[in-house]
C-alpha cells in the first residue's frame, strides 16, 4: 500500500510572491485563508505574501503566519487534486500546519499561535541579537563539539538548533558565537556555513525565557486528538494526543529539530514520496538526501503542484 508523505516547511523557506499564483489559479480555495488571515492577525498578511520584499517578510511575527498560510492553501490544493497524504510531518513552524492538517488544531486558532510565537521570539531577538547558521559538510557531532567548545570559550550561547541531514546541521545563539562556530568548521573542512535568513535565534535556549509565556497561549487553545499520523520535532516520533502535541509545542521552542531522524522514520515506515507543501525547496531537497530512491517535490506553487500531481499518478497505486 502506498504512503503519501506531506511535509511542511518553516522559517527561512519564505519568498517574494508566494502564495499569488495560487490565489490566482485556485480562488475559491485560496481566498477563503488570505482574507480571514488579513482580518483575524489585522495586518496586511496578505499584501506582504504577495508585494512584500525579501527584508519584509524576513520579519519574524510576518514571516511565520505567511509561511503557514500558503502551505494550507498549498495542502488544500493538493487535496481538491487528490492527493492526500498518510502521515504529516513540518520542520518547526511547519510542525503547527502538520497538526491542522492531522486534525489536532483549527487552523485559526493555529493561526493566532504562530503570530504570537512570532512576536515573542522577535522580542527576544531584540534583546539579545542572535542568529542561526547552516553548516554543511561535517558531521552533527563534530557540529555539535564545536558549539560546545566555542560557548565554554567564549561563555555564549550557541547551539545546534536543527539536525536536518547526516552533514547538515543548523547552529543557533548569540550572533557572535554563531559566526565563531561558522569559521572554525569552515577550518575543518565543511563545505558551506551560511546565515540564515530568519529573524531570530531559534531551537536554543535563548528561547527559555519566553517558553512559559507561550505555554499559556497553547493551553488556553483547544488540543485534539489526531486522525493522521503527525510526527514531532522534538521527539521524531508520533503524536498520540492533543495534549501531548501542546506539551511538544512548548518545548519545541528551545529544543533542536531532530529532522534527520523524522525523516529516517519516515524511511522505515516505507513512505512512497514526499511532498513539500508550501514555498520553498528546503524540505524536498533535505528527503532526497536522505532517501535518494523515494520521489520528493516541492509543491508551493501551481505549477509545481501540476507537476507533482503527474509524477505522483505513477508512484501512488
Amino acid at each position: 500500500m502506498s504512503r503519501l508523505a506531506f511535509l511542511f516547511p518553516g522559517q527561512g523557506s519564505q519568498v517574494p510572491g508566494m502564495g499569488s499564483e495560487l490565489l490566482e489559479r485556485y480562488p475559491e480555495l485560496a481566498r477563503p485563508y488570505f482574507e480571514t488571515a488579513d482580518e483575524v492577525l489585522d495586518i496586511p498578511l496578505s499584501r506582504l505574501c504577495f508585494e512584500g520584499d525579501a527584508e519584509e517578510l524576513r520579519d519574524t511575527s510576518v514571516t511565520q503566519p505567511a509561511v503557514y498560510v500558503v502551505s494550507l492553501v498549498a495542502a488544500a490544493v493538493l487535496r481538491d487534486r487528490g492527493v492526500t497524504p498518510s502521515v504529516v510531518a513540518g520542520h518547526s513552524l511547519g510542525e503547527y500546519t502538520a497538526l491542522v492538517s492531522a486534525g489536532v488544531l483549527d487552523w485559526v486558532d493555529g493561526l493566532v499561535l504562530v503570530r504570537r510565537r512570532g512576536l515573542l521570539m522577535a522580542e527576544v531577538n531584540r534583546r539579545t541579537p542572535g542568529s542561526m547558521a547552516a553548516v554543511i559538510g561535517l558531521p552533527a557531532t563534530r557540529v555539535r563539539g564545536l558549539c560546545e567548545e566555542v560557548a565554554a570559550a567564549r561563555q555564549r550561547v550557541v547551539e545546534v538548533a536543527n539536525y536536518n541531514s547526516a552533514l547538515q546541521t543548523v547552529v543557533s545563539g548569540d550572533a557572535d558565537a554563531v559566526a565563531e562556530v561558522g569559521r572554525r568548521a569552515l577550518q575543518e573542512g565543511a563545505g558551506h556555513a551560511k546565515e540564515l535568513r530568519v529573524g531570530a535565534p531559534f531551537h536554543c535556549s535563548l528561547m527559555a525565557d519566553v517558553a512559559a509565556e507561550f505555554g499559556e497561549h497553547l493551553a488556553a487553545t483547544p488540543f485534539a486528538t489526531p486522525n493522521l499520523p503527525v510526527v514531532a520535532n522534538v521527539t521524531a516520533s508520533y503524536v498520540h494526543s492533543g495534549q501531548e502535541a501542546r506539551t511538544l509545542l512548548a518545548q519545541q521552542l528551545a529544543a533542536p529539530v531532530r529532522w534527520h531522524e523524522t525523516l529516517g522514520m519516515l524511511g522505515r515506515e516505507e513512505v512512497s514520496a514526499f511532498v513539500e507543501a508550501g514555498p520553498g525547496r528546503v524540505l524536498s531537497n533535505l528527503s532526497r538526501s536522505v532517501h535518494p530512491a523515494v520521489p520528493a517535490m516541492p509543491a508551493g506553487t501551481g505549477g509545481q503542484i501540476d507537476r507533482a500531481v503527474e509524477k505522483l499518478s505513477g508512484v501512488l497505486v
